[in-house]
């Protein structure tokens, strides 16, 4: 019953939570002095275990089982060294695992009936998670278990995590796929093959527990950046975008959220000489001066869940109360971008179609864009349909040909070039970026998107 208890204290406590920040703050708000304080909207590091765990043990209780079915997988290896971890085994171990200890073996055998047996063979138990099945001895001795227990089972194909188009897909080491491949009788050895299509269901499909809590993460990195383009963190002539960017990561860091990348900031303003063919706009290192448009990309990761977001600013000028309609036209431009990419989102497209179909329908609109969206989830770049590379506007072979499934999340990023009168009609660019979810119907952001400019005054 005191189990029962504390658990139903967690998961409203958990709800509450991801009430608290059901908005992104703008840099209004801050202008304003409405300074948010995170700090009792962030669980500590102690509070983060059970929704974490929970999370896992309900993909590994529910969803593996479907995928394993799915892909048709009688058993699979998930085989570790410490410090040369399989890139998804944090994915499958309880939420304070720092690491592989020794060789850790995960197994997982699907039987006629469709459930999932799931054990380890290891010197170490994984409690709560894992059965242990050797009761250990010396690396050849677990080897050998390991290859009797595959006897055992008699399966008709062992999918081991190996792939040539994959990252993801391709954490078994050389050394550790040779120790396998010595362990295994020789019909064995001839039934193993790639956990590739398994493997990006297993890493790509969100389940509605982790949607229960994404939105709330989404929005918390959205709200840091609407703290960064504020006057509570820019005067403009001094501040740099380096300070900008340093800020929004130590801020993250106060926090005790994790960026999977450095942040970003960069600016373009009037009067640069811009070359409408290049790839990128904007000048980072510099001093952030009034009539500056702001642009930044950040991205955390926070219960599991990781997110990619980039925004724009505005640095009004002596004299001005709003930002120019030029520029105002220019985002609702990426707005519109945004919105005929994802109407092209169908259940059974490929990447490469989807991408093919919104630059039919930029070409429509006279839109001046690019789109190079990626999925998102358990890491920034994660594994799923590619659609488009910022450097290849054409079809992606292979990642760009995996299939769209709904219950995948997506970071949806790309830009827009246009025109801006009050800056004699140079050439500016909208480099926006969203997390959101694909249900299977329609696209959702997962905690909104930006229509309006951040504005420091």
């Amino acid at each position: 019953m005191l189990k029962s208890f504390i658990l139903n204290v967690s998961l409203l406590q958990l709800f509450i939570l991801c009430l608290s920040l059901s908005q992104p703050s703008s840099a209004s708000d801050f202008e304003q002095g409405k300074v948010i304080d995170y700090s009792p909207s962030i669980l500590s590091q102690r509070d983060r275990v059970e929704p974490a765990n929970r999370i896992i043990l309900d993909r590994l209780n529910n969803l593996l089982p479907k995928v394993m079915a799915e892909t048709d997988i009688d058993l699979w290896l998930v085989i570790n060294r410490e410090y040369e971890e399989d890139p998804l085994f944090y994915s499958l171990v309880p939420h304070t695992t720092f690491a592989a200890r020794r060789t850790t073996m995960l197994v997982f055998s699907k039987d006629e009936q469709g459930n999932v047996e799931r054990f380890t063979v290891s010197r170490y138990p994984i409690t709560g998670f894992y059965e242990t099945r050797w009761e250990g001895g010396s690396l050849d001795e677990q080897w050998k278990r390991l290859g009797e227990i595959i006897a055992e089972i008699d399966p008709k194909k062992i999918a081991i995590n190996t792939s040539e188009h994959w990252p993801l897909a391709d954490g078994l080491t050389h050394g550790l796929y040779r120790l396998l491949y010595d362990a295994l009788d020789e019909k064995y050895r001839e039934r193993l093959v790639s956990a590739e299509p398994l493997v990006i269901r297993w890493m790509e499909t969100r389940t509605a527990a982790e949607l229960d809590i994404y939105p709330h993460v989404v929005n918390i990195a959205r709200s840091v950046i609407a703290e960064a383009f504020s006057s509570k963190v820019i005067t403009p002539g001094a501040t740099t975008t380096d300070d900008v960017a340093w800020y929004i990561r130590e801020r993250f860091e106060s926090l005790q959220l994790r960026p999977w990348f450095q942040p970003y900031v960069n600016v373009q303003r009037k009067g640069d000489k811009i070359d409408k063919d290049s790839p990128f706009f904007g000048a980072s290192g510099v001093v952030i001066k009034p009539g500056d448009v702001l642009h930044t990309d950040v991205g955390i990761c926070y219960l599991k869940m990781c997110t990619d977001t980039q925004e724009m600013g505005y640095v009004l000028r002596l004299g001005e109360s709003e930002v120019p309609q030029g520029l105002v036209k220019a985002l609702a431009v990426g707005n519109q971008w945004q919105d005929k990419f994802t109407d092209e989102f169908k259940t059974g497209r490929t990447g490469n179609e989807i991408l093919a179909k919104t630059k039919k329908a930029m070409k429509r609109a006279k839109i001046l864009a690019s789109t190079y969206t990626h999925p998102i989830g358990f890491v920034g770049h994660a594994i799923g349909p590619t659609i488009g590379m910022w450097d290849n506007q054409g079809n992606t072979p292979v990642r760009g040909d995996w299939k769209l499934f709904p219950n995948t999340a997506y970071a949806i990023e790309g830009n827009i070039k246009t025109q801006v009168k009050e800056w004699d009609n140079q050439w500016v660019q909208i480099k926006l970026e969203q997390t959101a979810v694909f249900n299977g119907k329609k696209v959702i952001y997962l905690a909104g998107r930006q229509t309006e400019w951040h504005v420091v005054r």
